[in-house]
């Protein structure tokens, strides 16, 4: 094999000093988003990452816990973003007007990855569970006897619902028609 880096420098295939958690992370992330979760596997890992079985197996000891560590990474890039949009003391409705001003400004590409990581999640019962409660953590300190409170959550269904809807390839959505509809699903949180 050639070395990507030096075309005439063959390629080692040898075991490196360390295992990289991170880059065998991305090597995870990059064959859920092009591929499908899957075709996630450790053997696939290894071959994309550049290092042998045991090297991934070591890391992560399992797929479920390679699958966790992928969820954990993303949720902690998730909550950064999350904390910069939303302030340190934003109440229920601020906070979900963050999350989807998140998922608004967010690329093509880290939708992707999203996407593509909630599909490898929900495979398991214990993923599932994770993700549910994921999910009703971002809406549980609602008032729903607040009007304002109603309409984030109204919100938040309906930009995950847009989410899901275009990344999980159930509707086309382009660039001007997701513009118009996150126009319309802002003005429930303003």
């Amino acid at each position: 094999m050639e070395n990507k880096d030096d075309p005439q420098e063959p390629r080692r295939l040898g075991r490196p000093r360390t295992i990289d958690r991170e880059r065998l992370l991305d090597a995870a992330e990059e064959i859920v988003t092009q591929s499908g979760a899957a075709a996630l596997t450790i053997d696939a890992v290894a071959r994309a990452a550049g290092v042998t079985k045991g090297g991934v197996q070591y890391a992560f000891g399992s797929k479920e816990a390679l699958i966790q560590a992928m969820f954990d990474r993303w949720d902690q890039t998730y909550e950064a973003i999350f904390r910069s949009m939303a302030g340190p003391d934003a109440t229920p409705a601020q906070a979900v007007r963050a999350h989807v001003e998140g998922i608004y400004g967010s690329d093509d590409n880290a939708h992707a990855k999203a996407a593509s990581l909630l599909a490898a999640l929900i495979r398991t019962p214990e993923h599932l569970a994770a993700t549910r409660a994921w999910y009703r953590q971002r809406i549980a300190a609602l008032d729903l006897d607040r009007e304002e409170d109603r309409r984030a959550r109204l919100a938040f269904l309906a930009a995950e619902g847009a989410f899901m809807l275009r990344f999980f390839g159930l509707m086309e959505i382009d660039e001007a028609e997701w513009r118009d509809i996150f126009a319309d699903i802002r003005r429930f949180t303003a």
